[in-house]
């Protein structure tokens, strides 16, 4: 999609900090940090939120948890505690229109988050 921030990270014409990226997915810190460790892990493969996931999409939305636990263990918080957040739509917080998952950790996270 040519508009969108995180294709155009995918595609390399958008800077990011890129820590992790491979043939399915890209992981870069987060420009706003919510957290000490605040990675935002992307398909390469626009889709727009959870809901336009599709059985086709099983084995990406596997990919991208495994790099989410690779990348809490590189990052120290795996034996700590860390959160996975999705925000699917505009009503939960989405504010670029590409599924994104947010790893964040190192810090005491708080329940409810919303």
């Amino acid at each position: 999609m040519s508009d969108c921030l995180f294709c155009g990270i995918v595609d390399g014409k958008i800077k990011a900090n890129v820590v992790y990226q491979d043939d399915a997915v890209v992981a870069f810190k987060d420009i706003a940090p919510k957290a000490p460790v605040h990675i935002l892990i992307i398909p390469r493969k626009h889709l727009v939120g959870v809901a336009d996931v599709g059985e086709q999409d099983r084995a990406l939305v596997g990919e991208i948890f495994n790099v989410a636990a690779k990348l809490a263990r590189e990052q120290g918080i795996a034996d700590s505690g860390f959160r996975i957040v999705v925000n699917s739509g505009a009503d939960a917080g989405q504010s670029v229109f590409h599924l994104h998952y947010h790893l964040l950790g190192g810090r005491q996270m708080r329940w409810p988050p919303g």
